[in-house]
């Protein structure tokens, strides 16, 4: 156990049920309204994300420049982290953007969508776990092998 307190470990459960409660409401963890928005059918979730995108870059502009820079729970400085465009990155964004299309739901709405009673997500939620533990698996033997695996983190 670390030495983040309490307070920390709630305001992550309040914001991740916020979140949760957000995206139940905007229908974002509805697969069906997604793939529609995915294939042009319905643009309701353009406004959805465009304002997620307008709150969350304000509130970081405004918070950055208020608090000197440092997160108010962790004292960790807010710093842009800027990497490099690799072949990991690229293979990464057609895994996942694969996976979002084959699911209809991003990783984030996938457990969301449970809270709607979405249980046939499941399927999905258990090949992102899978499929995040074989790329662990993957990077540690290319690092006991000497290879750099860990140039892209």
């Amino acid at each position: 156990m670390s030495d983040r307190s309490l307070a920390f470990y709630a305001s992550i459960l309040v914001g991740g049920l916020i979140f949760g409660f957000g995206l139940g409401y905007s229908h974002m963890a509805r697969p069906e309204v997604v793939l529609n928005f995915l294939q042009f059918d319905d643009l309701g979730l353009l406004f959805v994300m465009g304002g997620a995108a307008v709150v969350s870059g304000a509130t970081m502009t405004v918070a950055s420049r208020l608090s000197d820079r440092r997160a108010p729970l962790t004292g960790a400085s807010y710093t842009r982290r800027l990497k490099e465009l690799d072949r990991n990155v690229v293979v990464g964004g057609t895994v996942f953007g694969v996976g979002w299309g084959l699911s209809g739901i991003c990783p984030g709405a996938a457990y969301a969508s449970l809270g709607v009673g979405n249980w046939p997500i499941l399927w999905a939620i258990g090949g992102m776990f899978i499929g995040a533990y074989l790329q662990g698996r993957w990077r540690s033997r290319r690092a006991d092998a000497g290879t750099d695996a860990t140039t892209a983190d």
